[in-house]
């Protein structure tokens, strides 16, 4: 991300006393040119490291892009901004945009909208292949099923582990901090038990996320103490509130940011990478509105898109 500094606004400076915030470019620039970079260098490493079969490769990539265009697709209907998606070499990929509010029925419907078109397309695929008994029709149906089903699995970071912490933790960071070493022990489970080794460092990488994220949450509840909004969007962040978050960052992360100094309010050299941990700090604000009844229909929802797979599976298998 590109970031450039307005330095022209001396008359707000004069009157808060503190330097402008740095102003951010258009994000939305080059994003078609960056994801096709990050799904070409997804394919070619998959090719050298694990499979040299163009066909499943190319299988491998439409079901992802069409499971992240579930996720774009239902984020642009509820008017999200700076929509990407990004691929991660080896591991996957994912969709991110901006909504300063946003209600808890509609990131339920944003996280379903990946996985469901993919389980629905796989299953079609192999029910229409059980007359053609064509191999190619049964790797991609596998494969489609496969994938999402996985991604349904209630362990963070997978869609299956954010529709249980949209529907349960309420930004309660005890509960996601649980949730979160839950999901390594069962994630580096599931990679020791099935040999897939690369999915180890999903647990790694959460485990540095639940690490980060204390630190953040420190720097949460002192702004909180110090009636400092972080739930806004950077954008509406005032030149204060910034550099004093800026300060918190500075404190709480003493060795990663040797460079800076809190207290002086001078632009730094990492000053891009301070405003990214800026942006971490703040928060959507989430309106939860399923309540009651309509929460235990959408946990029974969930549950039925685990079990179903499995029941038709173990039919099919019995026939």
């Amino acid at each position: 991300m590109e970031e450039y500094f307005d330095n022209d606004n001396s008359t707000d400076y004069q009157s808060s006393g503190f330097p402008p915030k740095p102003v951010l470019e258009d994000e939305s620039k080059n994003q078609l040119r960056k994801s096709l970079t990050s799904l070409l260098l997804y394919a070619v490493l998959f090719y050298f490291i694990f499979s040299q079969d163009l066909a499943y490769i190319a299988a491998l990539l439409l079901i992802i892009i069409l499971h992240e265009l579930g996720h774009f697709l239902m984020m642009k209907a509820f008017n999200y901004q700076n929509l990407k998606i990004f691929f991660i070499p080896l591991l996957g990929a994912y969709t991110s945009g901006k909504k300063q509010v946003v209600t808890q029925l509609q990131l339920l419907l944003i996280l379903i909208a990946g996985p469901l078109p993919g389980l629905i397309i796989g299953g079609g695929l192999y029910f229409w292949n059980k007359d053609l008994n064509n191999e190619t029709v049964k790797m991609l149906s596998t494969t489609f099923i496969a994938i999402n089903y996985f991604n349904l699995l209630p362990f963070y970071p997978l869609d299956g582990g954010r529709i249980v912490d949209t529907l349960f933790s309420k930004d309660n960071f005890i509960i996601r901090t649980v949730f979160g070493i839950i999901s390594i022990i069962c994630l580096l489970g599931i990679g020791i038990l099935t040999q897939s080794f690369m999915l180890l460092v999903i647990p790694i990488l959460i485990g540095l996320e639940i690490y980060n994220e204390s630190k953040n949450e420190k720097v949460r509840n002192y702004l909180k103490t110090e009636n400092i909004d972080y739930k806004v969007d950077y954008n509406e962040l005032n030149d204060k509130d910034y550099w004093l978050i800026r300060d918190c960052i500075l404190y709480q992360f003493r060795k990663k940011y040797a460079i800076a100094e809190p207290g002086i309010y001078q632009y730094s050299l990492i000053e891009p990478v301070l405003i990214n941990h800026i942006r971490s700090i703040l928060q959507t604000k989430v309106i939860y509105n399923i309540n009651g009844i309509y929460k235990l229909l959408s946990l029974l929802i969930y549950i039925s898109l685990i079990v179903v797979p499995i029941i038709i599976a173990i039919m099919e298998y019995k026939a």
